[in-house]
């Protein structure tokens, strides 16, 4: 009589079904381990040395070698640059000037946005490329170029306004010779035109993102909109807004975190630190930490702050959206 041996169960036979689910559940986490771990060596550890620094007095390189000893000064670099009357003024300058860049970017970047929508396929394609032009371009040949435009003798503005007659520019200006005049020398002057450099190196990816929107839309909402009467105000606001609320929001909370963090084109326009006045945090940041004599945690403190004002926005914009969801 033969007798049949029963083959021993293999490993993946005596897995149950929960130990298998659990193994597939760690699948994403292990895939996101390199990514997170380059986050934490990119952006976490820099940041928390920057927040480290700015509980200590540190004036010279020697204390950042570790030569010399970090003198400890808990919130005492807090304390000073919240109760300098100069710290406020840079405060509004860059609230202001990020909530007038936010909105004319995300202006303009919707109308071209609707623009491209409306084009045919090859004429959308040439206007969207060379709106992305702007984007590709880095902030620093971008605004050289246009720091070239308002030169005050050889600069394309400067130019332009010579070319008016005398008496209508003496009208309008009272004045008719614009060679030598200094078109960032007043802050008015000075923000409208780093505004003008900001709005056009970043409207172009707000426009891309309301046409990326835009297509996901459905026709047949527009043209039962059309057909019930709606003009192309009324419909962009009743139906292609709520429809793409969540993209808009996505991109006022970019803007506005890029806007608050200015500081190349500001660099380079003011050509270094010395126009106190026009500061904003980013380069009054900056400035405290590396103009002579420098003051590194000083200038940590002030990027720090920046940090959690940026970290509130995103995180009122996140619970407006978690809200949202609920009600829905």
């Amino acid at each position: 009589m033969t007798t049949l041996t029963q083959a021993p169960e293999t490993t993946a036979a005596r897995e149950t079904p929960a130990r298998r689910r659990r193994r597939v559940d760690r699948l994403p986490y292990l895939l996101l381990l390199p990514c997170l771990v380059i986050i934490g060596v990119l952006l976490l550890w820099p940041l928390g040395q920057v927040v480290v620094m700015s509980f200590y007095r540190l004036n010279n390189v020697r204390q950042l070698r570790g030569d010399r000893e970090w003198p400890w000064v808990g919130l005492g670099n807090y304390a000073e640059i919240l109760g300098d009357p100069f710290f406020l003024t840079v405060l509004r300058n860059t609230v202001l000037f990020a909530v007038a860049n936010v909105a004319l970017t995300m202006i303009l970047g919707t109308l071209v946005g609707l623009l491209l929508n409306r084009l045919g396929r090859r004429m959308a394609t040439f206007v969207a490329s060379c709106v992305m032009l702007a984007w590709a371009t880095p902030a620093l040949t971008g605004t050289i170029v246009w720091k070239w435009l308002f030169d005050d003798t050889s600069g394309l503005v400067t130019w332009l306004f010579n070319a008016l007659p005398d008496g209508l520019s003496e009208t309008l200006f009272g004045r008719s010779d614009w060679t030598g005049y200094g078109w960032f020398n007043s802050p008015l002057l000075f923000f409208t035109i780093l505004t003008l450099v900001v709005v056009w190196h970043s409207f172009p990816f707000i426009a891309v993102s309301v046409l990326a929107g835009l297509k996901s839309v459905p026709s047949e909402l527009h043209e039962a909109a059309r057909v019930d009467g709606a003009g192309p105000w009324k419909v962009f606001w009743k139906v292609t807004f709520p429809l793409l609320r969540p993209v808009f929001g996505i991109l006022v909370v970019l803007s506005t975190i890029w806007d608050f963090k200015v500081f190349t084109q500001q660099f380079v326009l003011a050509g270094g630190t010395q126009d106190r006045p026009t500061f904003m945090l980013s380069i009054y940041s900056y400035a405290e930490a590396f103009s002579p004599p420098p003051k590194y945690g000083l200038g940590a403190a002030i990027a720090v702050v920046l940090t959690l004002i940026l970290l509130v926005v995103t995180g009122v914009y996140v619970r407006m959206v978690l809200k949202q969801e609920e009600e829905s």
